[in-house]
């Protein structure tokens, strides 16, 4: 085997390890991620800040679950959870009220975005 054919096997190694590397760190980070309920039987509107004065990002389809990556105050909203004004932020620069996640808590169950 010449030096040509030992590097091309060593990078066809290399980058193989990194492949499964970086998809086990993918399998794990979502496993990691706790996600919630939107309230059974609601399409909820995704909006781009904690109120409904904010624009529609998307719309959720029934019996969707969100990650909740932080909490802030905002708008009150009523909703099947009782009225709160946290909103959830599920994306970057996409939040849901509070009132249609069951997060089994009233108060806060991450940390407040910035």
């Amino acid at each position: 085997m010449g030096v040509e054919e030992n590097v091309a096997t060593d990078v066809a190694t290399a980058t193989t390890d990194v492949e499964e590397t970086g998809a086990q760190e993918a399998t794990a980070l979502a496993a990691a991620t706790v996600v919630y309920p939107i309230a059974p039987g609601y399409r909820v509107n995704v909006r781009r800040g904690p109120g409904t004065q904010y624009g529609i990002v998307r719309t959720l389809p029934y019996g969707m679950s969100v990650p909740v990556y932080c909490q802030m105050p905002g708008e009150w909203v009523s909703g099947p959870y009782g009225t709160s004004n946290l909103w959830d932020n599920i994306a970057n620069g996409q939040f849901v009220s509070d009132a249609y996640v069951r997060t089994g808590s009233d108060g806060y169950i991450a940390q407040r975005c910035d």
